[in-house]
């Protein structure tokens, strides 16, 4: 108990902590995460679908998060949705560092009513999107549900991940998303909890990842 006490504050004493900004002639973006959070959330993306989306993460994934942006979303919501992905997969490849003592590997099943999805993620450091999820309406409300794939392509993209998405059955295309997001946020929850056993140690046989 001892050894599992002293670890834990080690691994707090890293800080798993970012802090990243973007700006573009299309969108100007501030992320900032606490990976070892509560699952609060300050939420102003200008898309309000997304950051209704960017909360479940929060709250599954048990991460501190607070996302700033403006962009060009008299265009479209394009620009921001991708580079809100952007953005947060350099702040936790930034917050995760050299990935010691973690599990590595998550993964979650969450339903919602009549929709199940499934999401497993690996901290690989080989950026790779599987996207599967047969959505039954092109929006929800003004939200295009095409967008969510450019998120998740910019987030694992630049946060160095493995990432396979599938909606298994649904039929209402909120549900199909929420669920995603929600199973999202638990998998990454999984996959970054520190191991008391693996202190200091990369889950790899390659000694790095």
């Amino acid at each position: 108990m001892r050894l599992q006490s002293t670890f834990r504050l080690a691994a707090h004493a890293r800080m798993r902590q970012a802090d990243v900004t973007r700006n573009t002639s299309e969108t100007k973006i501030q992320i900032a995460i606490n990976l070892d959070g509560t699952g609060k959330a300050e939420l102003a993306s200008g898309v309000p679908f997304l950051d209704h989306m960017l909360d479940q993460i929060a709250r599954h994934g048990m991460i501190d998060l607070k996302v700033l942006a403006k962009g060009d979303t008299h265009i479209d919501d394009h620009h921001t949705v991708e580079d809100v992905g952007i953005t947060l997969g350099q702040a936790f490849a930034k917050a995760v560092g050299d990935k010691a003592g973690i599990a590595r590997y998550g993964h979650s099943y969450v339903p919602l009513d009549e929709t199940l999805s499934r999401v497993v993620i690996d901290f690989s450091g080989r950026p790779g999107l599987e996207f599967n999820v047969p959505f039954t309406r092109a929006r929800v409300g003004d939200f295009d549900v095409d967008l969510s794939i450019e998120f998740f392509r910019g987030f694992v993209n630049h946060a160095g991940v493995t990432l396979h998405i599938d909606n298994l059955r649904g039929i209402n295309a909120h549900h199909q998303i929420e669920t995603v997001f929600k199973a999202f946020g638990r998998a990454l929850r999984m996959a970054l909890q520190l191991d008391p056993r693996a202190s200091g140690v990369v889950p790899s046989t390659k000694g790095s990842l």
